[in-house]
């Protein structure tokens, strides 16, 4: 015989439950559509000469998420504290609210980006940009590709945003050294190359984020902990 707890069934409980984990799902990947949005108008304000974009992301954008990030944050612990989840259900509220967190950085990283474009719009451009567009897009498809692992619980696509991280790592050494050759060749260009090569560490740390979703997948989906996706497996239980 079903517990009863008020009015509701431990079945019925267990169906409110689900609905609402689904519900701070939908709310969560809405929060990834903007974060991913962001990161995109940051770079394409970077390569179009575009202030106001720029400004967007900074002034409306950012605003946006952070509210998204403490709502989502209330909803889960809420959760936590009136249900008591156990098992699956705590370990898929535990992931969102580290996703939460993770996507909250990733906004700053997008306005850290988006700030330093406005600086440079203003200002002739260091080089022709091509490989920091690269380094965007390789970044944003992994996140992408983080969340859809995350939706799935597909443990093969999260391996393979691991193995892409290597690709944007060596991007950003081509980006710093090329930089670094410009600022000794002419030194009037430092503060506007510096501006890039954080752009540049900012890109690898979107990287870097995606690529710990895609760790946390794993283990959710394995029970094997890996470290950067690198070196030996981990024992579960360590």
């Amino acid at each position: 015989m079903p517990i009863i707890e008020g009015n509701l069934r431990s079945d019925d409980l267990t169906t409110v439950l689900e609905d609402k984990i689904a519900g701070l799902k939908q709310q969560l990947f809405t929060m990834a559509g903007i974060v991913e949005e962001m990161i995109a108008s940051s770079i394409k304000s970077l390569v179009n000469r575009d202030a106001s974009l720029a400004e967007r992301v900074i002034r409306q954008d950012e605003d946006r998420v952070n509210r998204l990030e403490i709502e989502n944050q209330d909803v889960a612990i809420n959760l936590i504290a009136l249900h008591q989840p156990e098992a699956k259900d705590l370990r898929t509220i535990t992931m969102i609210v580290m996703i939460n967190d993770v996507l909250e950085r990733l906004g700053d990283h997008a306005v850290n980006i988006a700030q330093a474009a406005h600086f440079l719009v203003e200002r002739p451009a260091v080089k022709p940009l091509v490989d920091i567009p690269k380094m965007a897009d390789l970044a944003i498809g992994m996140l992408k590709d983080a969340l859809d692992a995350f939706t799935r619980n597909d443990e093969e696509l999260a391996r393979s945003v691991c193995g892409r991280d290597n690709a944007v790592d060596e991007l950003n050494r081509v980006v710093k050294s090329e930089l670094i050759s410009c600022m000794i060749a002419d030194t009037g260009t430092i503060e506007r190359a510096l501006k890039l090569v954080m752009v540049s560490l900012n890109l690898e740390r979107i990287a870097d984020l995606a690529t710990n979703i895609s760790e946390d997948v794993v283990y959710m989906a394995s029970g094997e902990v890996i470290k950067h996706c690198k070196g030996e497996p981990q024992d579960s239980d360590h």
